[in-house]
């Protein structure tokens, strides 16, 4: 069965983004999208919501042939071109043949997707299909990235849980801007 993995990236007091959806605050270190970019050896699939579907897939389908593109870089983008994406949208229409997206009948949807064969899926930022898959008791890890920074303010991403969880700690990696990512499963 294949594992269906969180990434995400926040700040210490929760927020994903900024209040208009910006990035400002994140500064990773250079070796953050390394580490990244080894989690996407275990996996062939991205799931997004709708906004972080269109966010990545208009930066990281060109981001490899950028002139200053960085090795990782490349590698993500990549992978990301060559990856199964799954939208849980109720407004987009499948665009490509690697594009599923899922409007409903998700728990249903997901579960058949992760019995299928093949490497992990990783799920991307998407605070409202995390709220929603965390509800369905369908995310199997979670990879926080914590950032030394407090927002005050933006888009949180853990504000709307519905089920008490105790998570277990797997591993730690710290980077050198002093992000932490932050390995758990239920």
């Amino acid at each position: 069965m294949r594992k269906l993995i969180l990434i995400v990236h926040a700040s210490l007091d929760g927020f994903v983004a900024g209040e208009y959806g910006e990035f400002d605050n994140f500064k990773p270190s250079p070796e953050n999208l390394d580490f990244v970019c080894s989690l996407t050896d275990d996996a062939d699939a991205a799931l997004v919501g709708r906004v972080s579907y269109q966010m990545l897939e208009s930066y990281w389908s060109t981001a490899g042939d950028k002139e200053n593109a960085t090795k990782s870089d490349i590698k993500y983008s990549n992978w990301y071109k060559a990856a199964d994406k799954i939208v849980l949208s109720k407004t987009l229409s499948n665009h490509t043949v690697k594009t599923k997206v899922i409007s409903d009948n998700i728990a249903v949807s997901i579960q058949g997707i992760k019995a299928q064969s093949g490497k992990n899926i990783l799920m991307f930022g998407s605070p409202t299909t995390f709220e929603t898959l965390s509800h369905l008791n369908l995310i199997d890890e979670y990879w926080v990235i914590q950032y030394p920074v407090f927002f005050g303010k933006g888009i949180p991403f853990f504000n709307r849980i519905q089920n008490s969880s105790r998570l277990k700690l797997l591993s730690v990696k710290q980077f050198s801007e002093g992000e932490i990512a932050i390995h758990y499963s239920l």
